[in-house]
């Protein structure tokens, strides 16, 4: 199957282009959901983006490490002219309390990209978990994921959000926080399948050198995570086509047209 996301610039307020569009064809293949990249060096976006295109990857999630909350769209045509890997994009902001929550998110009443929040204060992940402007609640290292509540697994469902781990925490050198990272994402991981949320797991991996491709991720959830081999392979590959469907819905309410997606035959 091919999913086609078809861009359409004068749709977006915080472009200047007012002519052409763009196309996004995602091969149903598997995601590296959240890739971070220096957006302020087009070359470490890149540099990564061809690691990964020798990895075999087809589809990544680009999340700009520096403090941007909007990506330009010449940024991303650029990119899509460099690169034959299919670039989707996230921002994910880290929130401290409920005032920076409510100071921070009504920046993003009309955002067209995937926006993920972060956040060990609890009041902060319960409102996250309620607003439908928050696409992914993520609990991607070892301090977030212990501060996990089954009350935000029940509200992320309740919204049909997406809830995010990362096996990031499972590649640091020390032993022994390995084995504690490796014994806290076992736990929470299966809470969440138990609970039939929406899930998202991502390699999230900052060293060029630990990117591995999905398969292996699902490979590492499978037999160290006890994730059952059909859902590891929903997680890494039909899950996050719904998690773009519900941007996509998203952002048809606000904008016409915005982004229409079109399911083309098999491939």
């Amino acid at each position: 199957m091919i999913i086609k996301f078809i861009y359409f610039p004068l749709s977006l307020h915080n472009y200047k282009e007012s002519s052409s569009s763009f196309e996004v064809i995602l091969y149903l293949s598997y995601f590296e959901s959240r890739l971070l990249a220096n957006f302020d060096n087009f070359n470490d976006i890149l540099e990564k983006l061809e690691f990964c295109e020798k990895l075999g990857i087809k589809n990544v999630i680009l999340e700009p490490k520096n403090n941007i909350i909007a990506i330009p769209l010449e940024l991303k045509s650029k990119i899509r002219l460099e690169t034959k890997i299919n670039t989707l994009y996230r921002i994910n902001l880290r929130l401290n309390n409920s005032e920076d929550f409510k100071r921070r998110i009504k920046h993003f009443n009309n955002f067209s990209d995937i926006l993920s929040i972060e956040s060990l204060n609890k009041e902060v992940q319960l409102r996250a978990a309620r607003d439908s402007r928050v696409d992914i609640v993520s609990f991607s290292n070892s301090e977030l994921i212990k501060t996990l509540t089954p009350g935000v697994i029940s509200l992320i469902k309740q919204n049909n959000s997406f809830l995010e781990f990362s096996l990031a925490p499972l590649m640091v050198k020390n032993k022994v926080n390995q084995s504690k990272n490796l014994r806290n994402l076992y736990r929470f991981i299966q809470l969440a399948l138990k609970s039939k949320v929406n899930c998202i797991i991502s390699g999230n991996f900052d060293d060029m050198y630990d990117f591995r491709h999905p398969r292996a991720l699902i490979s590492i959830c499978y037999s160290l995570l006890g994730v059952p081999l059909d859902r590891a392979k929903k997680i890494f590959k039909i899950n996050p086509i719904s998690l773009l469907e519900r941007v996509n819905r998203r952002n048809t309410n606000d904008f016409e047209p915005q982004v229409r997606l079109i399911k083309g035959g098999e491939t």
